[in-house]
């Protein structure tokens, strides 16, 4: 039961973090209201989807909703932020996030693939458990920055350039 409300919060991960980055760029320009918003209309959204996703999903379905509501949420203060004209994407942004999103598929696809039915998980003793969440990390790791690299993506493309 656990795994299924992991997974459903997974889908709203990188709209947490986001919002972490996004509602900071309102803030800088002393503007409150917004962000304020906008979370408020995203907490009605999830209640709304709470109570959509409940009677399928369960106790995956909250956590989806939450996830989702998390999506929601930075999707519009990026809109806002764009359309205020506090943002302005570098050239070559839509290129690397291309290439991010497909890396994230690949690793998502590997770890998928490999990290076996739950059955097996308990099965396991705790050493094999840790073994096979060690190779797991290592391998998904692995097959991330594997696939970074042969896009084409260096490290040295992050140093600070001067303006």
């Amino acid at each position: 039961m656990t795994r299924w409300a992991v997974l459903a919060y997974a889908v709203g991960l990188v709209g947490l973090i986001l919002v972490k980055v996004l509602a900071p760029g309102f803030y800088a320009k002393q503007n409150i209201r917004t962000p304020v918003k906008i979370a408020i209309f995203t907490l009605l959204a999830t209640q709304a989807m709470n109570l959509a996703f409940i009677w399928h999903l369960k106790h995956a379905g909250l956590a989806l909703a939450i996830g989702l509501g998390a999506c929601l949420n930075a999707s519009i203060l990026f809109y806002k932020l764009r359309r205020m004209d506090f943002y302005r994407p570098q050239p070559g942004w839509l290129t690397f996030l291309l290439k991010l999103s497909l890396a994230i598929a690949v690793m998502g696809g590997f770890l998928y693939l490999t990290m076996g039915h739950h059955a097996q998980w308990l099965a396991y003793s705790l050493s094999q458990r840790v073994l096979h969440l060690a190779g797991l990390v290592a391998g998904g790791a692995g097959m991330y920055f594997l696939c970074l690299w042969l896009l084409g993506l260096r490290l040295s493309q992050f140093k600070r350039r001067s303006a």
